[in-house]
């Protein structure tokens, strides 16, 4: 066991002044296998992207990895690492890995420690296994896995199988050593808020990096400032589903708006205007209209037609894409071509994939 483990300082720069970490899917045959050659091609895909981070083992990675039936979590996080590492010793440029850890506590240190042996940097944890535990035993809980890896706190939405997480959470939540950021991904603005009073009022808002999670509201997230008592916060970046495709797009955004955050606020206002679009994608892609029932099928479509993915499949032949989600997705396909990296895919697929 690895006390208060530390994040080496160039993962920590990373992720301190802001990245786009995209929620990594996973590829399957139409066997609903471990597709190894598509699973390495997008993670290529988003290295070469300029996506600055990966988190695998993830709700978008689908949680049944962890079935024994499939046993797929290990494998995938080691095919993610080596597939990362071949990348920085070709490119010299670093990429922040990031494991998804759930279950209850013996559950969740075991995938603690098979990332870390494997070489993750980060554990992002999801308290949706503990959906009746009080704030002292969640806080008991993030405290054992947090000796285990540095550790990316979550809010996942209730809609998707998260918990709502209090204000006195938050607070005594940043307070652990091993906190160094939070995915902020509750999809409700009074919650959001809640996360950062938390870390504001924890004193630790200098030491702990936020990144929206909100697919729903991604460019007001990233152009606002919260002013408190305590001081201005921003979210540094994002850890998003919705970033696992258009990745190329994604990474010119963040850009963007870390210029806009430099030349004092200079484009905000256009850059804003994007947002109904962006959001309007997500809409479709997560299936909002049934309660996103089709959000990972709905990112395989996507990934699918760009030639990423061989089909849509998921492990639950049952997860597939709601009726009419399909028009949506054509919809805004067609509507909004300047969120799409078809492009830059296209040039760059059959060297991925070889």
């Amino acid at each position: 066991m690895v006390a208060h483990p530390k994040l080496d300082r160039q993962a920590a720069a990373i992720l301190k002044n802001g990245c786009v970490i995209p929620a990594h899917p996973l590829a399957l045959t139409a066997e609903r296998k471990l597709d190894e050659r598509r699973q390495i091609g997008l993670t290529r895909y988003y290295c070469d992207a300029g996506a600055q981070g990966v988190a695998v083992g993830v709700h978008t990675t689908q949680f049944a990895i962890r079935d024994p039936r499939f046993g797929l979590f290990e494998p995938v996080l080691r095919l993610a690492a080596s597939t990362v590492k071949q990348f920085e010793h070709a490119s010299g440029k670093r990429v922040l890995k990031i494991a998804g850890l759930c279950g209850n506590t013996g559950q969740a240190v075991h995938e603690a420690e098979l990332a870390r042996e494997a070489g993750f940097d980060l554990g992002l944890l999801s308290l949706a296994a503990l959906a009746t535990d009080g704030d002292s035993d969640l806080i008991a809980h993030c405290r054992t896995i947090g000796q285990e890896l540095p550790l990316f706190g979550f809010y996942l939405q209730p809609a998707v199988g998260g918990r709502v997480l209090s204000y006195n959470f938050w607070c005594h939540f940043c307070e652990i050593e091993s906190v160094v950021a939070i995915k902020v991904a509750p999809f409700n603005r009074y919650q959001t808020v809640d996360v950062i009073r938390g870390v504001a009022a924890s004193g630790r808002g200098s030491g702990i990096a936020l990144y929206t999670g909100n697919d729903d509201n991604i460019i007001p997230d990233l152009l606002a400032d919260f002013c408190l008592d305590q001081g201005s916060f921003h979210f540094a970046g994002g850890l998003l589903g919705q970033w696992a495709v258009w990745t190329k797009r994604a990474v010119e955004l963040l850009h963007e708006i870390q210029e806009c955050r430099t030349n004092g606020g200079r484009g905000a206002l256009e850059i804003l205007a994007r947002s109904a679009s962006l959001t309007d994608a997500n809409a479709a892609l997560f299936d909002a209209r049934n309660q996103f029932d089709g959000c990972i099928a709905g990112l395989h479509e996507i990934l699918r037609r760009q030639g990423l993915l061989a089909g849509p499949w998921c492990l639950d032949p049952e997860e597939s894409l709601s009726p009419g989600q399909m028009e949506e997705i054509d919809r805004v396909c067609a509507s909004y071509p300047a969120l799409q990296d078809n492009d830059f895919v296209q040039s760059n697929l059959d060297r991925w994939l070889n």
